[in-house]
């Protein structure tokens, strides 16, 4: 199986950054639910931490308070995933549980032509993700 791949540098060496940009699609995301939480590095680790928190704790508007929350992190932004969940658990006293499971996820790269005469490319790479369950537990 393995002889049959190219190798990686033989592709990246046909590929001039002049004639291609690169675009990267988004990731494929779990279906959208109000307990979940997707970490990134653009956003302020204390405001991630605060929403995470706020719907614990039952939120504004009279909202119920969510008995789990799932947070998800992909690539870059695993570290700070794993620190919210540590973070939250650690403020609970004792009253929050979390369950980690990693997975790998598919992502996609489009490679957009500057010249004409050329053709649009995709590239296919993985990323690590990590999904971390936050949930209440009832004290003994």
């Amino acid at each position: 199986m393995a002889e049959n791949r190219e190798p990686r540098g033989a592709v990246e060496a046909e590929l001039d950054p002049v004639e291609y940009t690169l675009r990267k699609r988004l990731p494929h995301r779990l279906p959208r639910r109000p307990n979940d939480i997707y970490v990134n590095m653009k956003t302020d680790f204390k405001a991630q931490l605060a929403r995470c928190q706020k719907l614990l704790d039952g939120g504004s508007r009279g909202q119920s308070a969510c008995a789990e929350i799932y947070i998800h992190g992909l690539g870059l932004a695993i570290n700070r995933a794993i620190n919210i969940a540590l973070q939250l658990q650690a403020g609970s006293f004792g009253s929050l549980q979390v369950a980690a499971n990693t997975s790998t996820v598919e992502l996609v790269d489009e490679l957009e032509p500057e010249i004409d005469s050329r053709e649009p490319l995709t590239r296919i790479r993985n990323n690590s993700a990590i999904h971390i369950r936050v949930f209440r537990v009832t004290p003994k």
